[in-house]
């Protein structure tokens, strides 16, 4: 029996916030996270942006895939998705779609935090349930951990910051998604609220919608036990 591919992919923070994501569904896939351009001293593609990422993204995957995307990196795999669900042929990649947290949308009325205005506190406290846990303090990293998060910053900024954390013209194309799809969000998430994952879910054909309770932007960080249930009771492990 083939094993499954599992595509994860990572938000603003660098593939290290979605190790353990990774790392759970290792056990039943073959579990690939990839390294946006730019993101932990990586190279930069200049012009890039995210639909071009998720095209090439898309163009490298195999059949019956599972994709699962945090933050930026849900927002890639929304455009993903989109962009499968209009190929000719009717053949489709992705077979099922996560996304956690994810940006790319506008709800009118609920801005997105402007993350680049926030030091490493204003971080913690927007975007994790217990500010203590998430707070990591600049001074105690190495000079090499800090050029790296400034790094993965300049790549957030050259993909998502203009216009700010979103893509005007994707929320109307979700409706064309046809993957069976999971939309799963931490109720305590201040930098993109859970209105978020309401809009996604709404205009998703089909898609379940999932709040973490206790948890953030990143739910399978602080509840992992909650997180994991609900992406294998979706996935069917």
């Amino acid at each position: 029996m083939l094993t499954r591919t599992a595509l994860v992919l990572h938000g603003g923070g660098g593939p290290g916030t979605v190790a353990n994501l990774a790392a759970h569904l290792a056990a039943s896939f073959d579990v690939v996270v990839p390294v946006h351009p730019g993101w932990d001293g990586t190279a930069s593609v200049p012009g890039d942006t995210l639909r071009d990422l998720a095209t090439r993204y898309l163009d490298d995957l195999g059949d019956d895939v599972l994709v699962v995307g945090s933050s930026v990196g849900g927002w890639i795999a929304a455009e993903m998705a989109v962009q499968d669900a209009r190929r000719p042929g009717g053949q489709r990649a992705i077979s099922q779609l996560v996304l956690i947290d994810a940006a790319g949308i506008e709800v009118v009325g609920e801005p997105i935090r402007d993350f680049f205005a926030l030091d490493a506190r204003g971080v913690a406290e927007y975007a994790w349930a217990d500010p203590e846990r998430g707070f990591i303090d600049p001074a105690a990293l190495t000079p090499e951990r800090q050029a790296t998060m400034r790094g993965n910053m300049q790549a957030l900024r050259g993909y998502a910051g203009d216009p700010y954390m979103h893509d005007p013209a994707l929320i109307e194309k979700l409706p064309s998604i046809t993957a069976p799809t999971l939309v799963l969000w931490g109720t305590a998430d201040r930098i993109v609220t859970p209105a978020y994952g309401r809009a996604f879910a709404a205009h998703i054909p089909g898609a379940t919608f999932v709040l973490v309770d206790d948890a953030g932007h990143l739910p399978h960080l602080e509840d992992p036990a909650a997180t994991f249930a609900a992406l294998d009771a979706f996935v069917g492990l």
